[in-house]
């Protein structure tokens, strides 16, 4: 097994954790990992993304060209990145914020209303949660419980308090996936 994930939106958006709290969690799994971050400048509203690697072997390089999934927060990453999915890749982005459907029929796309569902457990910022969540739902890769557990070690002291409604955000992204997939499914 081998996933090679990008996270990518503006700075502030969650998307460096979001890539960190993957490599965490497969760490915790026992897994090979590599996270590497990318950003702008300007840092918050500002790109960035980051790549994360999951593997069950050995990882000989973390330098990714094509990704077999990507999790997109916002429109201008979609456009940026869009053409580095591999066929029969996963995508999932944020609804709330891209209304353009993607433009690939040869990936699974999951349109996920990210800040909709974070507003909706309670904590506007956790968008990212969402679309972890649903990523978790999507491929199965990583147990969400090792999400949390990640998310105790990486979390600053005074944003303890947020952890029971970023376990809610994790679900309430699942739940979309599901759903999605239910409708593919069933249409």
């Amino acid at each position: 097994m081998l996933e090679e994930i990008l996270v990518a939106g503006f700075g502030g958006q969650g998307v460096l954790l979001t890539g960190h709290l993957l490599a965490y969690a497969g760490m915790l799994e026992n897994r090979e990992v590599a996270w590497i971050p990318s950003y702008g400048a300007e840092m918050r509203g500002g790109t960035a993304h980051c790549t994360t690697i999951i593997s069950d072997e050995e990882i000989f390089s973390p330098v990714v060209e094509q990704f077999s999934s990507a999790l997109i927060f916002n429109r201008p990453s979609l456009h940026k990145f869009e053409k580095r999915i591999k066929p029969g890749g996963l995508l999932l982005f944020n609804s709330s914020l891209i209304r353009e459907y993607p433009q690939r029929s040869d990936i699974r796309l999951f349109p996920v209303p990210a800040n909709e569902l974070a507003a909706r457990a309670g904590l506007d910022r956790a968008a990212n949660m969402v679309m972890l969540g649903g990523f978790l739902e999507a491929t199965g890769l990583l147990s969400p419980d090792s999400v949390i557990k990640a998310l105790e070690k990486v979390i600053s002291p005074h944003r303890r308090h947020t952890l029971p409604a970023n376990r809610q955000a994790m679900l309430e992204g699942s739940r979309a996936v599901r759903t999605i997939a239910r409708q593919c499914k069933a249409g």
